[in-house]
């Protein structure tokens, strides 16, 4: 093994340590905050839950990943300028999210702030400058870098909030899009992609420790919309980063976050079929379809972590071999997934 690869290792296993372990270690006080500030999800007719359950629980989760990306500044001067607008970006989509699930925000103004937030990163760095064919040449996007990656961001940010209906739904599947993007950036030498989504990783796994069924405290927007923000970033921060990767840096997120994509997509075209605004919630996504099925929370939780986890497959694939060969197994694999949700819903794409 390469000294190089043995040295990444070795730092993001630490990293991974340090989030995880402090992500463990303030989750029970933000439980206690969270209900001493009256920070509770009470049962209601969009939930599932029968019983209060804390809110807000992104504050455990964010904070350690925001001190160590204040610590990475620091030791990466290359990289820290990006760094800074990534932590300020986290910081303010954390108040965001903390006030919204205090006082509650309509979607109108949750959208202007994270344009705000979003243009913020974009003039930092954080842009999508060449869409990728993988049957052909890449496109360079130029004047339609900014609206491409406007899009991105938002897609992310709130695909991410809308799964994160059921216990341990979104941190699950935010862990294992982290690792994904963690091992990328391993067989890239990419040493800030790595430690930035080991990082993730790290605070997601501990975190789903109290956020999977019967959870003790839920993300909350608070959460959700961090998460969402931060493998967006993680995935455009640029090809000056990310030599050798970065035209398939966007199919690899995507591949692995097909699930809350689906949805996210699935609610657009349902509540525009029935005319009602598209952040309008609603109890019809693929995991109430599937608790109306009968299955148990832990049981959907389990099957969204196997599909993710195969098309994570087709995501590392991506830096490994033929890009041609995975692609088509990616549109098969989509085609099958879209059918079964379309099964799904069958009912009501036929109104």
């Amino acid at each position: 093994m390469p000294i190089e690869i043995s040295i990444y290792l070795k730092l993001s296993v630490l990293l991974f340590a340090l989030a995880s372990g402090l992500t463990y270690l303030l989750v029970p006080l933000n439980i206690r905050l969270s209900k001493k500030l009256g920070l509770l999800d009470h049962p209601h007719i969009r939930g599932i839950h029968h019983n209060a359950v804390p809110l807000a629980g992104g504050l455990a989760l964010a904070f350690p990943i925001l001190l160590i990306q204040i610590g990475m500044t620091l030791f990466y001067k290359d990289y820290s300028t990006q760094l800074a607008f990534l932590t300020l970006a986290g910081l303010c989509i954390l108040t965001l999210g903390f006030f919204d699930d205090k006082k509650g925000f309509t979607a109108r103004y949750k959208l202007i702030f994270q344009i705000i937030i979003v243009l913020m990163l974009f003039f930092a760095g954080f842009r999508i400058d060449i869409l990728t064919n993988p049957l052909g040449d890449s496109l360079n996007l130029g004047i339609l870098s900014l609206p491409l990656t406007l899009i991105w961001f938002l897609l992310i940010i709130n695909a991410f909030n809308l799964i994160d209906g059921l216990d341990g739904l979104a941190s699950g599947i935010a862990l294992q899009v982290a690792l994904v993007l963690f091992i990328v950036g391993l067989l890239n030498r990419n040493l800030v992609l790595s430690l930035l989504s080991v990082i993730l990783a790290g605070s997601c796994g501990a975190f789903l420790r109290f956020n999977f069924y019967p959870a003790r405290i839920f993300l909350g927007d608070t959460g959700s919309m961090f998460i969402g923000l931060e493998i967006a970033s993680i995935s455009v921060l640029g090809s000056a980063q990310f030599k050798g990767i970065t035209a398939m840096t966007l199919l690899i997120p995507i591949s692995v976050a097909i699930l809350p994509l689906t949805d996210t997509f699935m609610a657009i075209i349902r509540r525009l079929k029935q005319r009602k605004h598209i952040f309008q919630g609603d109890k019809e996504h693929i995991h109430h379809k599937l608790l109306h099925l009968g299955l148990s929370q832990k049981t959907i939780a389990l099957i969204s972590y196997f599909i993710t986890f195969l098309f994570g497959l087709v995501a590392l694939g991506f830096s490994l071999a033929s890009k041609k060969i995975l692609f088509l197994l990616l549109v098969f694999m989509l085609i099958i997934l879209i059918s079964a949700v379309l099964i799904l819903f069958k009912k009501e794409f036929r109104k």
